[in-house]
């Protein structure tokens, strides 16, 4: 099952925290983790790249991201945008991911 966790600072996302495989399928085919995956990943690149912001990030091989950046205006429409699709995933795949805020 994938685990996906929201920060919160005040008002403020702050950044998540996702690990696990979803167990849909096999590794390499699993849509579900590539669905997680792929919009982690624009949410990441969106806040650092695009909009300029600095973040905490790890990774691994095992399915763990986690990402954290300071408590700004800037970043939240990206991590809400990234909230309310796992939150619409997780409604279509409820045994596969689970959300926790």
């Amino acid at each position: 099952m994938i685990k996906a966790a929201f920060f919160n600072e005040g008002d403020f996302l702050t950044g998540f925290e996702i690990k696990g495989h979803s167990g849909y399928s096999e590794a390499g085919s699993d849509i579900i983790c590539a669905f997680v995956s792929s919009a982690a990943y624009m949410t990441a690149n969106t806040i650092t790249d695009v909009i300029g912001l600095d973040a905490d990030i790890t990774l691994n091989d095992d399915g763990f991201f986690k990402f954290k950046v300071k408590p700004v205006p800037q970043a939240q429409a990206t991590l809400r945008g990234l909230k309310l699709h796992l939150e619409a995933l997780s409604q279509d795949y409820p045994e596969n991911i689970k959300l926790t805020f």
